[in-house]
């Protein structure tokens, strides 16, 4: 299971962007989850952005992604700059039925890919049932 960890600037940036009549000014790092049987997918949108970059962190549940798109360098002058730049994170808090041990992330063509496998402990089991002739005799009868 996955929980949504708002940015409480969020709402903030929204009321003020409808009151000053600004365009939303888009996600840096959006992102798809879904799951495929045992494991959560994750996958997040970082084009231009160097994988030596991208930062990932787990603490107690809380995921927290960093990744960092810098601007060239040399001799030249911006005429037009849309994409966002700098640094970026963004943190989810992942369910204690997760695996957070094991973690698989990749990244190809732009999109970092993890792969969160569901805990051992939060898989369904089967529980075998007795009947009252295995059980043992009670003491005293």
């Amino acid at each position: 299971m996955l929980i949504r960890n708002a940015d409480p600037f969020r709402e903030l940036d929204r009321i003020t962007q409808q009151l000053m009549g600004t365009t939303n000014r888009p996600v840096a790092m959006p992102m798809d989850a879904w799951r495929e049987g045992d494991r959560f997918v994750l996958e997040f949108d970082l084009p231009g952005i160097s994988p030596e970059s991208v930062d990932l962190d787990v603490e107690r549940n809380v995921l927290t992604i960093r990744a960092e798109r810098v601007s060239g360098n040399g001799d030249w002058q911006m005429l037009a700059s849309e994409r966002p730049r700098g640094a970026f994170s963004r943190q989810l808090v992942l369910g204690d039925n997760l695996d957070l041990e094991h973690i698989d992330a990749t990244y190809r063509d732009g999109v970092l890919r993890l792969v969160v496998p569901v805990a051992e402990k939060a898989k369904p089991r089967k529980i075998e049932v007795r009947s009252d002739n295995d059980a043992p005799a009670a003491i005293g009868s």
